[in-house]
């Protein structure tokens, strides 16, 4: 009996971290231990292992087994590290040879009778071992497409493990998975609603484009049954789509979470998210034991949508406020801090008081004035200072809900949204910014203060002391226009544009 070597990978954040699996086989009582910081999950493995060896025509070694899985700091979690397990066992006992397989990735969980299912983070592992100049991983058969995305790695689809054993030993090889030129597969995790179904609405359609086409927040409000979240489901539809870069980002954050589908292994719509008001501070920044993505890391380069945003807790609103700022989550444990991408819209509905009839020209609000202030002072004023938006939604009309004409269908709206983010891209191709959102003080500065006409400036200084508008509502106001102007296909500033970006700043509070 002797000590085998293989490599595995685990998952920290969104990160890869290569894994050393030792395989040590003595004389002794017979035992099979697992250490390393393994959770329950990988400490099962050694039952799954056992019979997977055995019901793939192996003996199980009947000796004193001792696993460690490095570095020993690390927490390890989850079913992946079964396969490299099994195959450490195997080469220990001299029942397989690594061959060809020498110094390649494994991964992988194992059913009892060998057959090698899917492991939750195949993507970011793949790409640690690119990093790392690995050349050969080996994965479920199910995960292959996913694994080779990352491109530069020979990856082995493995369906089982008798089969993995016998390429080893230079019985049958498992050919390469390759795409041969053909795209990958794609997921649609969500079906959206096309802009022409909304009835009426016309000047909130505006408002939710303008946003689509800057990347910017928004806060609509009105009385039940408006078309509020009808609109705020609608937004994704007219949104561009994301480049290679982006859906490799959003796929890497679903492979992590557990939510790829398998048989579809990229990602190509924006991501649209709907949190329940019930959702705890950790669901939706994330976090844990070993920290995972909450609901607005789901939500990165696509939408979050917060209904009934009152009705969220406090302190559920309040952590909004750094991630919406920077468009990243930092979230710090005793064991280390992981930092997760948070780049997404915040579009949020709720009415202006609890009956939700406040204002309402058809329907008398039962609400004393105390009661509606109190309700509308839920949410913070520093967290509506981070929203650009704001967007009053009355009542739709009988004869708008009853007319024979629909509204603008979302791919004529989409083509304005792309054409203005078009405009940005070739602005911002020497950054990393994407949006008109992302600027800082820096690009406002040059992007579109020095670009603002007399009459613009005069309208800017006079919205200033009339709305008390605060530094970052200045900027807000700014990179609103700047959008309101490439929709336009205007270079500079106008009154207009700044006029119409600020009127969607006022909000007056009972």
């Amino acid at each position: 009996m002797a000590l085998a070597n293989v490599l595995s990978c685990a998952v920290v954040g969104l990160d890869g971290e290569l894994v050393e699996v030792e395989v040590d086989i003595a004389h002794g009582v017979p035992a099979f231990a697992i250490v390393g910081l393994p959770d329950a999950a990988v400490q099962e493995a050694k039952e799954r292992v056992r019979s997977a060896i055995r019901n793939s025509g192996f003996p199980f070694p009947n000796r004193r087994i001792t696993v460690n899985l490095a570095p020993a700091d690390l927490r390890k979690e989850g079913p992946a590290y079964d396969l490299p397990i099994a195959v450490g066992v195997l080469l220990a006992s001299r029942q397989a040879e690594p061959g060809v397989l020498d110094g390649a990735v494994f991964l992988g969980e194992l059913a009892l009778d060998g057959t090698v299912r899917h492991a939750h983070g195949v993507l970011p592992m793949v790409g640690l071992a690119k990093e790392r100049g690995v050349e050969v991983v080996c994965v479920p058969e199910a995960d292959a497409q996913e694994a080779a995305l990352i491109e530069g790695v020979r990856i082995l689809p493995v369906r089982t493990l008798a089969q993995l054993a016998a390429h080893m030993s230079g019985g049958e090889p498992i050919a390469e998975f390759r795409r041969n030129g053909n795209p990958p597969a794609t997921a649609r995790l969500w079906e959206g609603t096309d802009f022409g179904e909304v009835r009426g609405q016309e000047h909130v359609k505006r408002a939710l484009e303008v946003a689509a086409a800057g990347g910017h927040n928004v806060l609509m409000t009105g009385p039940p049954g408006a078309g509020k979240t009808l609109l705020a489901r609608a937004l994704p539809s007219i949104l561009p789509d994301m480049s290679p870069e982006e859906a490799l980002e959003v796929t890497k954050i679903c492979s992590v979470s557990g939510l790829l589908p398998p048989e579809t292994p990229l990602i190509t719509q924006r991501p649209f998210r709907a949190p329940h008001h019930t959702t705890s501070h950790a669901g939706l920044v994330g976090g844990g034991r070993n920290p995972r993505p909450g609901e607005i890391s789901l939500s990165h380069r696509g939408v979050l949508f917060l209904d009934e945003l009152p009705e969220f807790s406090h302190q559920v609103l309040e952590v909004l406020r750094q991630p919406v700022e920077d468009r990243v989550i930092t979230i710090s444990r005793a064991q280390g801090t992981v930092t997760f991408p948070a780049n997404f819209m915040l579009v949020a509905a709720m009415n202006p008081c609890p009956c939700g009839y406040y204002g309402d020209l058809a329907k008398e609000c039962v609400c004393s004035e105390s009661t509606v202030s109190r309700y509308q002072k839920r949410i913070s004023g520093p967290l509506l200072d981070r929203i650009d938006i704001f967007a009053e939604v009355p009542r739709v009309d009988y004869e708008k809900l009853t007319a024979n004409t629909s509204g603008e269908p979302s791919s004529v709206v989409r083509e304005r949204v792309e054409r203005a983010r078009a405009v940005q891209t070739a602005r911002f191709a020497e950054s990393r910014l994407v949006c008109n959102a992302e600027m800082t003080p820096t690009e406002v500065r040059t992007q579109c203060q020095a670009v603002l006409d007399e009459q613009a400036q005069s309208l800017l200084r006079l919205a200033m002391t009339q709305l008390s508008l605060s530094a970052r509502a200045f900027h807000r106001v700014l990179k609103l226009a700047r959008t309101i102007a490439d929709m336009a296909g205007s270079e500079a500033i106008v009154a207009s544009h700044l006029a119409e970006a600020v009127q969607y700043r006022q909000r007056v509070r009972a």
